[in-house]
């Protein structure tokens, strides 16, 4: 097997695109990304989507973004993978040139959920979850977190107020983020006092609905320095799943399938967690940043929250988290996210973050969770020297 370098990304500012199609959004990124590359063609495209069948009433999406940029013909597949849709694409993708069955992939992630009512959106995100034995309840998927959120502030004596420390930092690292839904700075006390969307998360804690596509070109990495002088590698892209719902697990409070993911790519890397220079966590709700900390293996069980609350998870801190500001204020368009990480830690790598800078960044991970921890997808990207 080879090994797999980026060397191209491009993205569409999160935000409400009602002037946009589903098919333009990825076009913009897709084509940004090309443009990047210098490329004009490509072996392969994989796109990341989760509900196009549900709020646009459009499926097929392999052919019809693969039309949409210009290139019937190639082979085109959507991914879905709930809220990890986009992190598994770029898993697929890597594989495809991996295993040498493709030179040049194209691997896109894009969601359109504004123009949906918001009632409509819960019950697409809801379909990530069983439909006969959990769904029917009426349960939402704020409501599935906030249950964890109660567990956690129970089992570990955690504060409200260091569990709202991690949108505080998204926001913050967001405001020098031309790309985010959300550039404005908040405070703890602002978290706090906004309104309750399921007791205990308040809606300062949730990631916001919104559109947004992003793209990354894969190609194998002795070929890379012929397109790019800062190609960026793969080092590890893994996927792992747990139980579908959370009755069914002994834990509530760890992601099984984190963990395995996470393992597996540190092996595959050859590296261990004190050598991330920067991370982007799966943080659509404030208590999943804490908890991926910790599954992650960055800090002890329970001690993700106070982490935070530290500084440490700031641009500056022993563990820059989010640079470009999560899920929470960069945006969270469902199947483009764990594209939006891939091509944030890209930037960083090659130095190009701009004010959000880490200085000396060589290494950096990602995490994109589907479900409630259901399936997660690893990568880990390396600095080329």
């Amino acid at each position: 097997m080879r090994k797999v370098a980026i060397i191209g990304v491009g993205c569409t500012k999160v935000d409400d695109h009602w002037g946009k199609s589903l098919r333009n959004l990825f076009a913009d990124a897709a084509l940004k990304a090309l443009e990047d590359a210098g490329v004009e063609r490509v072996d392969a495209l994989y796109v990341g989507n989760m509900s196009s069948g549900f709020l646009q009433g459009q499926e097929h999406l392999g052919a019809f973004m693969a039309d949409g940029i210009g290139m019937p013909g190639i082979p085109a597949v959507k991914v879905e993978a709930a809220c990890a849709s986009g992190g598994v694409a770029v898993h697929e993708g890597f594989k495809a040139v991996v295993s040498e069955l493709a030179d040049l992939v194209l691997v896109g992630g894009v969601e359109k959920m504004t123009d949906a009512l918001t009632p409509h959106v819960s019950s697409a995100m809801i379909m990530a979850e069983d439909q006969e034995y959990t769904a029917y309840t009426g349960v939402t998927f704020v409501g599935l977190n906030a249950l964890i959120h109660r567990l956690y502030m129970e089992k570990f004596k955690a504060q409200p107020e260091e569990i709202a420390m991690f949108p505080v930092v998204d926001h913050q690292h967001a405001v020098n983020n031309s790309f985010a839904q959300f550039q404005s700075p908040i405070t703890v006390d602002r978290v706090l006092k906004s309104p309750f969307v399921a007791d205990p998360l308040h809606i300062l804690e949730c990631a916001g609905i919104s559109d947004g596509a992003a793209a990354a070109i894969l190609c194998p990495l002795e070929k890379a320095k012929e397109f790019t002088d800062t190609p960026i590698e793969v080092a590890a892209s893994t996927v792992a799943t747990d139980t579908l719902s959370l009755h069914e697990r002994d834990n509530l409070l760890t992601f099984s399938a984190s963990q395995k993911a996470a393992s597996k790519a540190y092996e595959m890397a050859k590296i261990g967690q004190s050598d991330v220079d920067v991370l982007e966590v799966h943080d659509a709700f404030s208590i999943l940043g804490p908890l991926s900390l910790e599954d992650l293996g960055f800090v002890r069980k329970g001690e993700g929250a106070k982490f935070t609350m530290e500084g440490q998870t700031a641009i500056g801190g022993k563990l820059p988290t989010n640079t470009f500001g999560g899920l929470k204020a960069r945006g969270h368009p469902v199947g483009a996210t764990g594209v939006y990480q891939i091509a944030e830690l890209t930037w960083q790598l090659q130095g190009e973050a701009g004010k959000n800078q880490v200085n000396g960044a060589e290494i950096g991970m990602a995490q994109n969770i589907g479900g409630i921890g259901t399936t997660v997808a690893v990568h880990i990207l390396r600095r080329v020297k």
